[in-house]
């Protein structure tokens, strides 16, 4: 329910109630990627070495997205290494990212868009987060090289 309407001193006040998990449904579920466009320029523009950006190359990762409470999660799974955050929209949380970086990270919901901003040592990076076609759509963003990531969602 996103509103309803109480009765009060003769007067009808409305009364807001937003549930996480009401405004983030379309992005909830188990992803799998299935298209990659310019991650490997990502990478090395993060700062990968050659081989750490060979295995980025043919991971298929599995991304889960769910709601506890006020709570975000957002798990990534590997056959490299398992990555999960925790975090509430608008605030600020420290991540430790798979290719290692500790970033300051904030994440907001801004129309149809989960966008996800790191930052650490003196850089930004972007990942936009859309539902599109039914497919998850990840745009990652750092300096000039943007990268596009393609999920489908997998049934359960």
């Amino acid at each position: 329910m996103i509103g309803s309407f109480e009765r009060w001193g003769g007067g009808t006040l409305l009364i807001l109630h937003v549930h996480l998990s009401g405004i983030m449904e379309p992005f909830l579920g188990t992803w799998r990627l299935v298209d990659t466009q310019n991650f490997d320029n990502y990478m090395r523009e993060l700062g990968m070495d050659f081989a750490t950006r060979q295995v980025g190359n043919v991971l298929k990762p599995i991304t889960i997205i769910k709601v506890d409470g006020d709570n975000i999660i957002l798990q990534t799974k590997s056959t490299y290494r398992n990555t999960e955050i925790i975090f509430q929209l608008d605030k600020p949380f420290n991540e430790h990212t798979a290719d290692n970086r500790d970033c300051k990270t904030v994440v907001s919901l801004e129309g149809d868009k989960l966008i996800q901003v790191q930052k650490w040592d003196g850089k930004q990076t972007t990942l936009i987060r859309e539902i599109k076609n039914e497919h998850l759509i990840l745009t990652l963003t750092l300096n000039d090289v943007v990268s596009v990531r393609t999920y489908e969602r997998e049934l359960v």
